[in-house]
């Protein structure tokens, strides 16, 4: 049985919505893992302190009782933060758990039943509704989906804890601010325990400042008004950088041999130059030979399935920080906006298991490469470090970590 290699921790899939930074309001970046930290300031000499901090900083006394009054830490959310369990799929097969045919139809019912509000938004903010029905499938099925805890006292736990303490004092200010501004009461803040609010999971600090009344009923309600939802994504995304009319990404295929160390989201050419080198596009459109530029991605190398990634395609990796995750979201949108489904035998390529990317990820920081911590994941340090070995060794570089690489760099330790 082939076994996948992208392998992923289960607090980062929780926190897969709107934990990457935006250009206008955003959240600090996570700080350097501190997974095994402990909590050596006892809560109630914190607690104290915080609430000296939030009334600095404008928030009521009476709403931080409202919010916060006689909370204790939450272990198990603390335990969810720091757990160190995973999943290994490939791009193919974490493809199709997540972008279901179910929710490509979805997304089109909710295109046509919002309509209005859809274009709306796009002459506004520039963003295609099918780039934010993308987003709203996977982040919580279009609402079915936003978790069952309450979110304030995870922000306060998280707040507390040693490990992201900084990033969680100020999301747990601004969520008393929403409670504050009329937005939500406490008891309607219910998520996911990382602390994101509503239908495409937005950290509060975001929510916020970035949140808008699209319903015009006077307030931000992200979890129960479709509209705010439409718009305030919109804007979010717009605030990151979308540039208006461009695309993001597409599928292309490979028609014979190129500079594989050129696939890379770093590097971008003019479509004219991919076309020269056999890349088409596929079903009956034609790639167009012209000065616009694109990244070619192969998230499983030169066999697997090929994408044409634009500049828009970074907002994507902005929004969060997995390839895997970005490019299955985006080409779920361009499903949504008419472009045909992959097709599964494109990911019949083989995979080393998790314990052999490990053993790789090994021999390469042996040979001072920067692989990060040897985890068995197909990070971007990891991919950068694998390419870096395949020219070396004189084999494709795709940056695709193979059994013909494990073996060269066994042979040569």
């Amino acid at each position: 049985m082939r076994a996948g290699f992208l392998v992923f921790t289960v607090a980062s899939l929780m926190l897969a919505g709107l934990s990457a930074t935006a250009n206008a309001e955003s959240a600090p970046p996570t700080p350097p893992n501190k997974r095994n930290c402990q909590n050596t300031v006892p809560f109630n000499t914190w607690l104290a302190d915080f609430k000296r901090e939030a009334i600095a900083d404008g928030i009521r006394p009476e709403i931080i009782e409202e919010t916060i009054g006689g909370m204790t830490p939450d272990q198990g959310t603390i335990s969810r933060d720091r757990k160190q369990g995973f999943f290994s799929q490939t791009f193919i097969e974490f493809y199709f758990k997540l972008a279901t045919k179910s929710r490509e139809q979805m997304g089109r019912t909710y295109l046509q039943r919002y309509a209005d509000i859809f274009d709306r938004a796009e002459k506004e903010f520039g963003v295609p509704g099918a780039v934010i029905t993308g987003f709203w499938a996977l982040e919580s099925d279009f609402g079915a989906g936003m978790g069952k805890l309450p979110v304030l006292h995870s922000l306060v736990t998280l707040a507390w804890d040693c490990r992201r303490g900084d990033m969680f004092r100020e999301e747990l200010k601004a969520a008393m601010k929403i409670v504050q501004r009329g937005d939500l009461t406490p008891d309607q803040m219910i998520g996911s325990w990382a602390g994101e609010l509503g239908q495409t999971q937005f950290l509060p600090r975001h929510y916020l400042n970035l949140g808008i009344d699209y319903d015009g009923d006077g307030r931000v309600d992200l979890i129960r008004s479709n509209a705010d939802v439409i718009g305030s994504t919109a804007k979010f995304l717009s605030e990151m950088g979308w540039r208006r009319g461009e695309p993001w990404i597409e599928e292309v295929r490979l028609t014979k041999e190129l500079p594989w160390d050129k696939a890379d989201l770093a590097i971008q050419l003019p479509r004219s130059q991919w076309a020269a080198w056999g890349v088409q596009a596929v079903g009956s459109k034609q790639l167009p030979a012209d000065d616009f530029k694109a990244s070619l991605l192969l998230p499983m190398g030169r066999n697997g399935p090929a994408f044409l990634a634009y500049q828009n395609f970074h907002v994507y990796t902005d929004w969060n920080q997995s390839l895997t995750y970005a490019m299955t979201a985006a080409h779920l949108a361009a499903r949504m906006a008419g472009a045909p489904n992959l097709k599964r035998e494109s990911g019949n390529v083989v995979s080393l298991s998790y314990e052999q990317l490990k053993e790789l990820q090994g021999l390469l920081k042996r040979r001072g490469l920067d692989v990060g911590e040897i985890d068995g994941k197909l990070g971007a340090g990891t991919r950068k470090a694998v390419k870096e070995m395949q020219m070396k060794f004189g084999l494709p570089a795709d940056s695709y970590p193979t059994a013909e690489l494990l073996t060269a760099l066994r042979g040569r330790s």
